[in-house]
């Protein structure tokens, strides 16, 4: 046994305010309508928690996914074409 008293544990200090840290930019993100576009806009909410050098790879993966639903909105069909009301004539 030892003849010293443990000090007692200090309280947690209070996390000082450091402006150059990681912080929400809380930019509200209306809905579009679109469940897939939607998806990739809620993904900007996770550069809100890192270093600036980490939104790069945030952004450019937002960038794409909504580059590749423009893309599939050219790629799916149209409305069918209704047929003519004029017949061929010679």
């Amino acid at each position: 046994m030892s003849d010293t008293v443990p000090e007692p544990a200090a309280a947690p200090r209070e996390q000082e305010h450091d402006p150059s840290a990681p912080a929400p930019l809380q930019v509200p993100r209306t809905p579009t309508g679109d469940a897939e576009v939607d998806a990739h806009l809620d993904r900007l909410a996770d550069a809100d928690h890192l270093a600036t050098d980490g939104h790069l790879e945030v952004y450019e993966d937002v960038h794409r996914g909504l580059r590749d639903a423009l893309t599939a909105l050219d790629a799916r069909p149209g409305p069918p074409v209704p047929p003519s009301t004029y017949g061929t004539r010679s």
